[in-house]
């Protein structure tokens, strides 16, 4: 039920009256990455809905935070119980624009620098982020790039004492999602 509806809000949000160049995906990818003195911890999530209107450069993300899948099960159940309280923050969320979408022609072949602006909000927090990536255009899909850092401080994230150095204080995500061109 809950995917329905992201789906019918990201199709109200990126329709405006005419028929726009809209994208999608139900399985992007997020990752993300912390370098600590102790343990490196990773995970991966595949079940990522993404959405970019080519006329208003609109790009929005939801992340259910539950689908991050660790390496060792007792990571992926500390993340979700005691970091990110996926229970009472289920998802992460992106609303934003590709502000330079003039520039880009996404409807040929090529590799684009983009630049995204807007809010991103993760354990019930939302930040304004200003990041870089790429769009890569190949036979009519767009794959979108990006790697950025996060500080786990501005989202109210915080680390028990006992484990403090086992998880850094910035965390590099990693995003790759594959859009497909919505039929008009």
């Amino acid at each position: 039920m809950k995917k329905t509806i992201l789906f019918i809000v990201l199709g109200i949000a990126l329709t405006n009256g005419v028929f726009a160049q809209r994208y999608l995906t139900k399985t992007g990818s997020v990752s993300f990455f912390s370098k600590a003195p102790l343990e490196n911890l990773e995970a991966h999530n595949s079940q990522v809905n993404s959405a970019l209107d080519l006329k208003t450069g609109d790009f929005v993300f939801k992340v259910l935070m539950k689908s991050f899948e660790f390496e060792k099960a007792l990571m992926q159940e500390h993340f979700n119980e005691n970091y990110v309280e996926s229970d009472k923050y289920p998802n992460a969320t992106f609303k934003g624009k590709v502000v330079n979408i003039g520039q880009l022609d996404l409807t040929k072949n090529g590799s684009y620098n983009a630049e995204v602006e807007g809010d991103l909000t993760i354990h019930g927090i939302t930040r304004p982020v200003k990041e870089t990536g790429t769009f890569e255009v190949k036979d009519g899909k767009v794959n979108g790039k990006s790697k950025f850092t996060i500080l786990l401080a501005d989202y109210n994230i915080s680390v028990p004492a006992p484990v403090v150095d086992n998880i850094a204080k910035e965390i590099e995500i990693t995003v790759d999602v594959m859009l497909e061109k919505v039929a008009e």
